[in-house]
């Protein structure tokens, strides 16, 4: 039997005796664990680590753990810290866990409690963990550190009070917060146990767990209201006292940097916080109204990756559309849609699709929202006066191919970016339009004389965001008549749509229903559905006559083109979406 960790390292995954002790050495000299150095020196994998523990203790492995429901007493008397250093996690009844051994797999509650460890060579953190619960004789297994950050993570996340529950408390003991409160000049200077800040956090954490994009703080003459905005619909998230109105908002202020004292007028700043292996961004914007000040808090993920153009919605031939446009040297492609609509998204899967060692990618921005590797990117900073059309004066002058402008403001912006499309640039941009035509009005209205729209815009993008069904409850049935009639008359108001839709007693389609899962909304998730307008001489030359949207946009549709209601309708009839999404987004 081996007894040295050395010699199983040597034998099965050919690391030198020099090289292990080499290793344990400089852990001696920087007050490092030796797995963590195996692994950073990239000595060893995570994976065969493991292996070798579980040779040399006689401990399974658990590679991958999934849960059912899990055991949270132990966060009562353990810190999440504590944990996290050590990297391990008490799971009282392991049965709930699935994706386990065989030998694992048929316990029962009865059996002993298990320790799930990193690394099982951390006797004292063992015995320290064992003492503080009051466990005898449990079971030791192994796992990965990311497994057991997300047992951890989950455990800790789902034993806190609600934001609810904590108003409620708060309610039973006002006065006395009241004047905590008005006793500190700082309200960062007080602990993390401070009612308030735990509110704060909760709203926040609570937010991002479903997965809101924005939060919204909302006096009114009696009442205050706490909302967020999840998959692009408001919910009500809680409604704390008016006498918390101030404090709520004097905290998130003082986060955001802002000037407390200031109520009067309009205020933006930002804060950064961590929840678990997550970064969130979040600015924040007050504007005084009647009944105090109203807060929003633009939430954005910074952990999230970027979307592939597929995972966007574009399919079949759009997708063909899109990939033939972006490899075109030189010209501009516009994506508009409201506020919220997943434009810049839209552009940072585009510049992700283009991006490669050979061309030169530059962006101006308001703000950056994601770092993009490989590409120059410009933050907009009003405060030293780098606007768009500054910054965009400099952007030319570095060599770029593409050039990305986060949006075309005023006629300063967009004459520069039509002059760098017409000198053998090829340039993104937004604007804020309702359809793919009303972007060519939008540019007339700014000031950029027709000749030069028609000779340097090569396609417009109109996007909307529909809410996906729920998978686990969307329900087939048979719309009755009337919502058939209103199918008939969309469609005849759309003119000239290319969906072929049987709108006739045989159609099937989806509705939602709300369950557990998607917190009984029945939708989770969004997509996006398109309308592109691909510039050619007939369109160029109509454009040159006229910039009247309606016209335009009858024009486009005649020779080919898809609207956003006929794209949405077919997400309809695949199942993905609802009549009432499309319609909300529409606005048809």
């Amino acid at each position: 039997m081996q007894h040295h960790l050395s010699e199983i390292l040597e034998q099965e995954f050919d690391v030198s005796e020099e090289v292990f002790n080499d290793t344990r050495k400089l852990c001696l000299e920087q007050n490092a664990l030796l797995s963590e150095m195996l692994v950073k020196k990239k000595i060893l994998s995570e994976h065969q680590l493991l292996e070798a523990f579980s040779r040399l203790y006689n401990l399974p492995l658990l590679p991958s753990i999934t849960f059912e429901t899990l055991d949270t007493e132990f966060t009562r008397k353990v810190s999440i810290q504590f944990l996290k250093k050590f990297a391990m996690v008490p799971v009282r009844h392991l049965s709930y866990l699935t994706g386990l051994p065989p030998d694992f797999s048929d316990r029962t509650p009865s059996d002993p409690p298990v320790i799930i460890m990193n690394d099982p060579s951390l006797f004292q953190a063992l015995d320290d963990i064992v003492r503080l619960l009051g466990w005898e004789d449990p079971v030791l297994a192994l796992s990965t550190r990311e497994a057991i950050f997300s047992l951890i993570n989950t455990a800790y996340d789902s034993s806190r009070d609600t934001a609810e529950q904590l108003v409620a408390d708060m309610e039973e003991s006002g006065s006395d917060i009241l004047s905590e409160i008005e006793e500190t000049a700082d309200l960062l200077d007080d602990t993390s146990d401070a009612p308030i800040i735990k509110l704060v956090n909760h709203i926040i954490s609570q937010s991002v767990k479903s997965g809101a994009s924005d939060i919204h703080l909302e006096p009114y003459q009696h009442t205050f209201k706490v909302r967020n905005r999840v998959d692009g619909v408001l919910y009500d998230l809680l409604s704390p006292p008016k006498w918390m109105q101030s404090a709520l908002i004097s905290r998130i202020k003082v986060m955001a940097k802002m000037n407390i004292a200031e109520k009067r007028l309009p205020q933006d700043g930002r804060f950064e916080v961590k929840i678990g292996d997550q970064s969130i961004d979040i600015r924040v914007s007050t504007i005084p109204i009647t009944h105090g000040e109203r807060l929003v808090l633009r939430l954005l993920n910074k952990s999230g990756t970027l979307f592939e153009l597929p995972e966007l919605g574009f399919k079949d031939d759009k997708l063909d559309t899109v990939e033939r446009l972006i490899r075109y040297s030189h010209g501009i492609i516009l994506v508009t849609g409201p506020t919220g609509s997943g434009k810049t998204t839209t552009l940072y899967a585009i510049l992700s699709k283009i991006n490669s060692p050979d061309i030169n990618i530059i962006t101006i921005e308001d703000p950056v929202e994601y770092q993009l590797k490989g590409i120059g990117q410009i933050q907009v900073n009003s405060k030293i006066d780098l606007t768009f059309a500054r910054g965009l004066r400099s952007i030319v002058r570095q060599d770029p191919d593409v050039i990305l402008i986060g949006e075309m403001r005023d006629q300063e912006t967009a004459d520069i970016g039509v002059q760098s499309a017409l000198t053998g640039h090829l340039v993104f941009s937004t604007l804020h339009t309702n359809d793919s035509a009303s972007a060519i009005t939008r540019l007339k209205d700014i000031g950029v004389e027709p000749f030069l729209i028609s000779s340097s815009v090569i396609a417009v993008i109109a996007q909307r965001l529909v809410r996906v069904l729920c998978e686990e409850c969307k329900e087939a049935y048979h719309p009755d008549e009337e919502t058939l009639a209103q199918l008939r008359q969309l469609k005849v108001r759309e003119g000239l749509g290319h969906t072929e839709i049987p709108i006739d007693d045989s159609l099937t389609i989806y509705r939602s229903v709300g369950c557990p899962r998607c917190m009984h909304s029945g939708y989770r998730g969004r997509i996006g559905i398109y309308e592109i307008m691909v510039m050619n001489d007939t369109l160029q030359n109509m454009i040159l006559k006229t910039h009247d949207s309606h016209q335009i946009k009858k024009e486009a549709v005649r020779l080919g083109m898809t609207t956003l209601y006929d794209d949405g309708i077919q997400r309809v009839l695949e199942g993905t979406t609802t009549i009432e999404e499309v319609l909300r987004v529409t606005q048809t």
